[in-house]
């Protein structure tokens, strides 16, 4: 089993006490113990390009040493390193078992968004030689796989199944044994056409802001959080942790000096995974994507939000939880909100809920545990094709 470096098996006290002494290089205001990080304002994506519409590029937050800007969907820029394994994709590739013997086509994106440079930069710090293919072209791309031999394949899960068929079309046999793949679904059946090919597909997960977020191995389940973040799973809409399992929103405290994202919500839903893994690595794991956070739904003309329906959670009194459920009532919307607590009463809710949400509901009182512990807080069952 391929480790990148020692962080990956040191002892969770270990790993806690140096997050915690990096971290307090990068707060205004230290804090004692890494569970006092929760007390701290999420930041979101919407915070983020406000700030730098007011302030372009970076919104006024922390930048050094960067030798790249990049721009994603928004638009929101990114600055980014050349120093080694800046965006730490080099750890993910280690997992992979890619070093330097192995030839790594690079079909992620280089032009304004981050991913192609990213993941060369971490192939240069496995010792890895890159071939900086970027998308498309797929008949030169599989004549150049053919030509120089290439033996690892980075990009989107399935545009490597591209590349295979167009060379089995041209008649060129390929050398690939190993794919490193984010940036969308990696569905079991493709995992298993690439392994009846004998190429080991391994994902990660990682966004332009933040880098590599988690990974798998080839021994692990799940994703296991890289060292060079923190990861809390909390309600959407809020910044407060649910329980070891439940599904929540991911939030990512990036502990890069360079660029410091601390309690950054990536808007994605996930759980953390009980246990070690078999591989060794000792980090917290996560079940990997799991859906989005960002629930909101525009029910009668109103939009309704995960932070409003946690704001309606804290004004009642007993209300441990709610469900906001819209479908459609003949051509109308139609709005029912579950709620589960002690001692409710509906009258008291319903008038609540008006007043928070801006819209009139029924209101359905839930037993403990009633309520799916699957991280949705707005579910819209409507149909959009009938």
């Amino acid at each position: 089993m391929a480790h990148f470096d020692d962080l990956e098996t040191r002892k969770p006290s270990d790993r806690s006490a140096a997050q915690l002494a990096v971290l307090n290089t990068l707060l205004d205001a230290p804090i004692d113990v890494l569970a006092d990080l929760s007390g701290l304002p999420v930041l979101r994506k919407s915070d983020l390009s406000a700030a730098q519409k007011a302030q372009p590029p970076f919104g006024g937050l922390t930048v050094k040493n960067a030798t790249y800007v990049f721009q994603s969907p928004g638009p929101i820029y990114e600055p980014g390193g050349s120093s080694h394994d800046w965006w730490r994709f080099g750890r993910f590739l280690a997992a992979c078992e890619i070093g330097t013997s192995d030839i790594v086509q690079n079909c992620f994106g280089y032009h304004l968004t981050p991913a192609g440079t990213m993941f060369e930069n971490g192939a240069r710090a496995v010792g890895a030689t890159v071939l900086p293919a970027g998308t498309g072209q797929t008949e030169l791309q599989a004549r150049a796989a053919h030509d120089i031999g290439s033996t690892a394949y980075a990009g989107t899960p399935d545009y490597l199944k591209v590349i295979l068929e167009k060379a089995d079309e041209m008649g060129l046999p390929l050398k690939f044994t190993k794919a490193a793949v984010s940036g969308g679904a990696l569905f079991p059946q493709l995992r298993q056409f690439y392994a009846d090919r004998g190429i080991a597909c391994l994902q990660c997960y990682a966004t332009a802001d933040l880098g590599q977020i988690a990974y798998e191995t080839v021994e692990g389940q799940g994703m296991i959080v890289d060292e060079g973040v923190i990861v809390e799973i909390v309600t959407p809409g809020t910044g407060i942790s649910v329980p070891a399992g439940e599904v929540g929103e991911v939030v990512v405290t990036s502990l890069n000096p360079d660029y410091p994202l601390i309690r950054f919500a990536t808007g994605d839903l996930s759980a953390v995974l009980a246990g070690q893994s078999p591989c060794g690595r000792t980090n917290m794991r996560i079940k990997g994507w799991m859906g989005r956070a960002d629930q909101t739904a525009k029910i009668k003309g109103m939009f309704v939000r995960p932070e409003q329906v946690a704001d309606l959670v804290d004004r009642l009194d007993g209300v441990d939880r709610a469900r906001v459920v819209v479908d459609r009532d003949g051509d109308a919307d139609r709005m029912t909100v579950l709620i589960e607590g002690t001692a409710l009463d509906a009258d008291i809710i319903a008038r609540a809920v008006q007043d928070v949400l801006k819209l009139k509901a029924r209101i359905t009182c839930c037993a403990q545990g009633d309520i799916p512990r699957d991280g949705i807080v707005i579910e819209d069952q409507r149909d959009y094709d009938t």
